[in-house]
């Protein structure tokens, strides 16, 4: 922790069954202590497991984790990828849902418990060396434009749920399986969870050696510093922040509050952004209407700054 950065970050998953009967206990029970500990973020429940981020104070964070940890098949339960840090909260609400899934593939019967091998951040950068390693971004369209490994593989998916079908045109499991122990397939992803499904959908769909780096690209920028760090740009994340640069402090990009992209100094000074209506990246799909809607809430949202209340968040629901 550097400087003011008081409040901490906490991204965690865990693939175990789940009761779907118990969920909404659960539910409840998860909101009640981000709301009594003072964290905010977002937990998704459902019968394949939990998925989270949450942040606030280091006691409160501990403590909500340690509150989901007392429920069967969570036990012991951590944070999955190295904790950021922030002089603010970057999250507006606690929020707690259940879902069909925790990551959304959209594969019915999936085991992500059977995902392939977990690689170290500090073992990364020799499989990024092995020229029979197929290297997969295993994260979407937006996510790659403002960060990566170099060489890695597109997928041009605008989300998770394309996955399959992308594997099922541009991965060949007669050329890059890895059977016979040789070659492959290595994955990243931010934090590990997109990963850890698409790699056990790989094996069923026979690819024998499928890599996925473990605690994703978070952890390697926190475990794999300065002249030996292989990535290049920054890495954006799902929270206020944007994105963060390779020492895990946040980004140079802002977001479309219409789209939810990342939006670069250059992207702010085009004719197509409005401030929390449009941008280059979905002006031409946002209709006169929704961008007029989308411009009322900003100034909304404007005003309340000004009067110093929250149009949005724990505040404004208050």
């Amino acid at each position: 922790m550097t400087g003011m950065s008081n409040f901490v970050i906490s991204a965690f998953y865990r693939f175990t069954p789940l009761r779907e009967s118990g969920l909404e206990r659960l539910r409840r029970r998860a909101l009640a202590a981000m709301r009594e500990c003072g964290a905010r973020g977002s937990i998704l429940l459902a019968p394949e497991g939990i998925n989270g981020s949450i942040a606030g104070e280091r006691g409160g964070v501990d403590a909500v984790l340690a509150k989901l940890g007392e429920e069967p098949g969570l036990e012991n339960l951590t944070a999955t990828t190295a904790e950021t840090f922030a002089a603010e909260i970057p999250f507006k609400r606690a929020k707690v849902k259940i879902k069909k899934e925790i990551v959304t593939l959209g594969v019915p019967g999936l085991d992500a418990r059977d995902a392939g091998e977990r690689v170290a951040p500090e073992e990364w950068n020799a499989l990024l060396d092995d020229e029979e390693i197929l290297l997969v971004d295993a994260r979407n369209t937006y996510e790659i434009a403002i960060g990566g490994f170099s060489g890695a593989l597109n997928p041009q998916t605008e989300n998770f749920r394309e996955f399959p079908e992308f594997a099922a045109q541009k991965l060949d499991a007669r050329s890059h399986s890895g059977v016979g122990g040789a070659g492959g397939v290595a994955m990243y992803c931010t934090g590990g969870i997109r990963c850890e499904k698409a790699s056990a959908y790989l094996k069923t769909r026979g690819f024998a050696r499928v890599f996925q780096l473990h605690g994703g690209v978070l952890n390697y920028l926190a475990r794999v510093r300065g002249g030996d760090s292989r990535w290049r740009g920054e890495c954006f994340v799902f929270d206020e922040r944007v994105s963060v640069d390779r020492d895990l402090q946040r980004g140079a990009y802002q977001q479309c509050h219409a789209c939810r992209r990342p939006l670069s100094r250059a992207d702010l000074q085009s004719p197509h952004y409005t401030a929390g209506a449009s941008c280059p990246h979905c002006h031409a799909d946002t209709t006169a209407d929704a961008r007029a809607r989308f411009a009322e809430r900003q100034k909304q949202t404007e005003l309340a700054a000004r009067r110093g209340r929250a149009h949005l968040g724990p505040m404004a629901m208050e």
